[in-house]
């Protein structure tokens, strides 16, 4: 038999009427008192974390740099809530958003909700934000970031992968001097990814070096704004660069015709993303593609298959991303 609100009130000593108003959300309780009568509701089995009627897909900005004029997390949302709503569930988006005065409230209200599942985009999350949600009292899949610490199912692009492929791809091009546009804001996904091309670098005997590492800010006009600053110092340069992601590589290109640095003759540049005026940029934007959508979909199924108790092991799900070849790479003589 399934405890009662009666039984919890006698085992953590509060009231009915407290204990009713905690475990709802409701104001007037304090957060230390929540979380002890959450925590007995979980160890009795009062709350069955079973059981799910909705899905909220929790879109979370410690900064914001990252979402910002950036297209790539669109088809993300269309494909979480096209398979939340074709799978019989109501699908709500909530941005979750560090700056706001109502953050902790809100974040609590998410918490709390034993009824919907929880999709938290991590993109900008740390290890730390995302421990919080262990205390969520619905199940939690963790979208677009992964941490080894942390005991969530994931689901994300293949990053350090990817970023090899671009790299290996450089070199068959007979490129040594591959340098690197890092964002100046650190996400798991870029920290991946440089693992990707160090690694690279590695495999092929090449040489990372420091003068070759730009640090730019992750928005179109702030990539500009650093490469243009970064160029005005008439630095060496190297044959080619990878570039965090499209927005980065975008922006430093930019930059780099205003110097009237020819792309691909003089330097060539890859990105990570293939948003839309990849195709439209001058010249086009060799990169490789991430299925956003595919991302979303899978992560839907895999909160519904640990609602329903399927998913008995936690996992790490990668969606490999696909090559695109556009004109931005000069292949060098040998």
């Amino acid at each position: 038999m399934k405890p009662s609100i009666k039984h919890l009130s006698e085992i953590t000593g509060f009231s009915a009427a407290t204990i009713s108003n905690a475990l709802n959300n409701k104001k007037g309780v304090s957060k230390k008192t929540i979380e002890i009568i959450q925590k007995a509701a979980r160890e009795c089995g009062y709350i069955d974390k079973a059981k799910m009627s909705s899905i909220k897909f929790v879109i979370y900005k410690k900064m914001g740099h990252i979402f910002s004029d950036n297209p790539f997390f669109q088809p993300l949302i269309q494909g979480v809530v096209t398979a939340g709503n074709a799978a019989g569930y109501e699908t709500i988006v909530c941005n979750l958003v560090e700056s706001d005065p109502e953050f902790e409230r809100q974040r609590e209200q998410i918490l709390n909700d034993s009824n919907s599942g929880i999709l938290l985009l991590a993109t900008e999350m740390s290890e730390a934000d995302v421990r919080v949600f262990e205390k969520a009292l619905s199940p939690v899949v963790v979208v677009d970031g992964w941490f080894n610490n942390l005991k969530f199912d994931t689901v994300l692009m293949s990053n350090a992968d990817s970023v090899v492929r671009l790299v290996n791809y450089l070199v068959e091009n007979n490129h040594k001097q591959i340098g690197y546009l890092q964002s100046k804001f650190l996400i798991q996904n870029f920290y991946d990814r440089r693992n990707g091309y160090r690694s690279a670098m590695y495999d092929n005997d090449l040489e990372v070096r420091q003068e070759f590492l730009v640090d730019l800010f992750p928005t179109m006009d702030g990539a500009y704004k650093d490469m243009d600053l970064y160029l005005s110092g008439n630095p060496k340069l190297p044959t080619a660069f990878v570039a965090d992601n499209d927005i980065i590589a975008l922006g430093a290109m930019k930059a780099m015709q205003k110097y009237g640095i020819k792309i691909p003759d003089d330097v060539s540049i890859v990105g990570f993303d293939d948003l839309p005026f990849c195709t439209v940029s001058s010249p086009a934007l060799t990169t490789v593609k991430v299925y956003q959508y595919e991302i979303g979909r899978v992560a839907v199924q895999k909160l519904i298959d640990i609602s329903k108790n399927k998913a008995l092991i936690h996992s790490k799900t990668e969606i490999c991303t696909e090559f695109i070849e556009r004109d931005t790479v000069k292949k060098l003589k040998k």
